[in-house]
């Protein structure tokens, strides 16, 4: 049990101090002299004017902007989904935020849905978006999705070295021999209608979209520059939230039980 210890008065003069009286002078004096300390009036801090606030102000936007900027340059980016190549993983008008510290530093993985710029001329030629100058500032910044119509979003079925073949006798696709089940497809729709037998190139990875009738994506696209594979070069980012619609937030999964059966490239 603690026990508290307190030091003895050895004299009056000592139990005056504990006290907080001035033992060198009389009790009249120090009441008095603290009367007078009572009676004084707080001091009043300075007025802060319309120029201080709104300095205050000016500051947390531009600190917000600046975060807002870096945020988007280097770990996430907004896109805007325009067609229903995805569905019903991903629907047209959805806003995503991709999350860029993938390809680099962090791997790709078998599933993953990507964002990459279409350099390989997938899309056909369209006419430039005429935005207004706000719209170009938030989208620069950050505060605003995408919209240009130069990327493309899909799924990563096969990765550097992977043999990808579409089908087998039950009509699926298999990855090095491995046959995939996979329940993201939107509802109703094959594997693939198109057949393929492909091995992924270094650097490059084979990609699908979900409503595989709806989507031009590497089957489509062998006769292409790059025969339908995509440089991991030109993958901004790796699609980790759906930000927009409210009723639709939630995060994008890439479905790892369906790949856990497929073994390593060969040579891998």
């Amino acid at each position: 049990m603690a026990r508290s210890f307190r030091r003895k008065s050895s004299s009056g003069d000592d139990a005056s101090e504990a006290h907080g009286v001035d033992p060198a002078g009389d009790a009249e004096g120090s009441v008095e002299s603290g009367s007078r300390a009572s009676r004084r009036k707080p001091e009043k801090a300075p007025e802060r004017g319309p120029g201080a606030w709104l300095k205050e102000i000016a500051t947390i936007v531009v600190i917000a902007l600046v975060l807002s900027f870096l945020i988007k340059t280097f770990l996430f980016r907004a896109f805007f989904i325009p067609s229903g190549s995805m569905e019903e993983t991903l629907e047209i008008d959805d806003r995503i935020f991709v999350n860029q510290l993938v390809p680099q530093p962090f791997d790709l993985q078998r599933g993953d849905i990507v964002v990459f710029q279409d350099a390989a001329g997938w899309l056909p030629p369209q006419e430039e978006l005429q935005l207004s100058w706000l719209k170009e500032a938030l989208i620069f910044i950050g505060l605003a999705p995408d919209q240009s119509q130069q990327h493309l979003v899909k799924r990563v079925i096969g990765l550097p070295g992977d043999a990808v073949t579409c089908c087998d006798a039950e009509g699926r696709i298999t990855v090095n021999g491995e046959p995939l089940d996979e329940p993201y497809l939107f509802p109703g729709a094959n594997p693939s209608d198109l057949p393929f037998d492909v091995v992924v190139p270094e650097g490059s990875v084979w990609v699908m979209g979900d409503h595989r009738n709806a989507s031009a994506d590497s089957r489509a696209n062998q006769d292409k520059p790059g025969e339908g594979f995509v440089d991991i070069d030109d993958i901004e980012g790796r699609a980790a939230v759906i930000a927009w619609p409210l009723n639709r937030i939630g995060f994008l999964g890439n479905h790892p039980d369906v790949f856990d059966g497929v073994p390593d490239a060969a040579g891998s």
